[in-house]
């Protein structure tokens, strides 16, 4: 059914309003001719009057086609208002937070226009500064600022970002200039000649005496400053029963100026600690372990006999051994006296009394004899295979050894070392 005209439909509505009539189809009654169609023709004089009535009543009780429509909800403005202040606030308390913790990160940055202060040149005077152990630009650049060396901890730490070398800095003390520019003082720290340290080296079988003199004497410390550390006051291994003899590793070490005794022992223990692990030396084995290869290390003389040894040592501890368990060995004696330099030793020494003779007591000492290196270590945790339960080391000049299941056959080799003792007779 078509709309009339628009020219009809704008003088009889009104914009925007619509009457029932429309909705069913039906055209305003005027006397104009569209076409051919007439009036009449498109409606009959009769219709019925109760279809609009039904439409604008609705739909009839219960009729699920048709819904009401749902009112309007009026928002208070107050409250969208409200939420949005509330939404900003969360958005800027949350990126105030997260800028700080980004910033708590990044050490003394400073976030104006201006340059970090700096000096010029190369200072003058001398300060003493200690670099720790993984010490980066801006601990370092905190360190030298703390001391007067330069003018601001981020402008070294920005001088040592843009130097790849900042990063071969190594631990120890240096020795600086009063107010250094940050180059000045980071070309002294990258070199060698300006880190001052004290080297000394330990080698495998000293004895706790004998390394408290190395140790003395290279970092200008006395030996009694070592000897009265209380063990207890140091982090021991368990094993170690409160005791350093044996646990203090042999290595070269780099000690500080201003390290303590106290920080000297640590700094072996710590290393010790370090290489059983590396070793696969268990806790609960590390006694007796240490002890056989303390055991081992003093008396042996070159790295392939080391093995041997430690099986010398494990035959002569099982039951029904020609020894009777005894390890008979003049490293043991030697350690009772705290004398070196004599190969074999005397009847005298050998009926000591104390438990660390092993030509008197059956089995191992209470506890190690020196510090035994990896090598010694290995060789008692991994023993050759063998049956020997001799060996004598026949020319200590040359340091060869030999090894023998039975003691006839040592008693033969023990004689060419009786010979050569006879030959040398201050070094017997």
């Amino acid at each position: 059914m078509s709309r009339p005209p628009a020219d009809d439909w704008a003088e009889d509505q009104t914009p925007g309003e619509v009457h029932a009539e429309d909705l069913l189809g039906e055209t305003h009654h005027d006397e104009t001719h569209h076409g051919e169609t007439h009036h009449d023709e498109l409606f009959p004089e009769e219709h019925d009057e109760s279809l609009a009535h039904d439409v604008l009543q609705g739909p009839p009780e219960g009729h699920d086609d048709f819904r009401p429509r749902r009112p309007e909800k009026h928002h208070n403005p107050l409250l969208r208002i409200g939420a949005i202040v509330v939404a900003a606030a969360v958005v800027i308390v949350g990126g105030i937070i997260g800028f700080n913790a980004v910033r708590g990160m990044i050490p003394d940055l400073s976030f104006g226009s201006s340059a970090p202060e700096d000096f010029e040149g190369e200072g003058s005077g001398e300060v003493t500064v200690e670099i720790p152990q993984g010490a980066g630009g801006g601990q370092i650049g905190q360190i030298l600022f703390d001391a007067g060396v330069v003018a601001s901890a981020e402008g070294f730490a920005n001088t040592a970002a843009a130097d790849p070398r900042a990063t071969g800095i190594q631990p120890g003390t240096y020795l600086m200039s009063n107010e250094m520019s940050s180059a000045a003082a980071l070309e002294r720290l990258v070199d060698p000649e300006a880190r001052q340290v004290a080297g000394v080296t330990i080698r495998e079988g000293l004895w706790t005496a004998e390394v408290f003199a190395l140790l003395a004497d290279a970092t200008g410390n006395d030996v009694a400053d070592y000897e009265a550390i209380d063990p207890a006051s140091l982090n021991l291994p368990e094993a170690a029963n409160g005791e350093l003899e044996g646990y203090l590793w042999p290595d070269t070490y780099e000690f500080g100026q201003d390290s303590t005794p106290e920080e000297q022992l640590q700094a072996m223990l710590d290393l010790g600690a370090q290489r059983y692990a590396d070793l696969g030396l268990e806790p609960d084995a590390m006694h007796d372990i240490i002890i056989k290869a303390s055991i081992v290390q003093g008396e042996g003389l070159f790295a392939e006999d080391l093995p041997k040894i430690a099986r010398v040592v494990e035959n002569r501890l099982k039951e029904g051994s020609e020894t009777d368990g005894k390890l008979q060995m003049d490293s043991t004696i030697h350690f009772i006296h705290q004398q070196r330099g004599l190969a074999g030793t005397t009847k005298e020494q050998r009926e000591d009394e104390s438990p660390y003779n092993t030509y008197l007591h059956q089995g191992l000492p209470p506890g190690p004899i020196n510090s035994p290196g990896a090598a010694a270590i290995e060789a008692a945790m991994n023993p050759a295979e063998g049956d020997w339960e001799y060996f004598v080391t026949v020319n200590p000049d040359t340091g060869e050894t030999v090894f023998t299941n039975s003691y006839e056959e040592h008693q033969e080799y023990e004689a060419e070392f009786l010979q050569w003792c006879e030959d040398n007779p201050d070094r017997c």
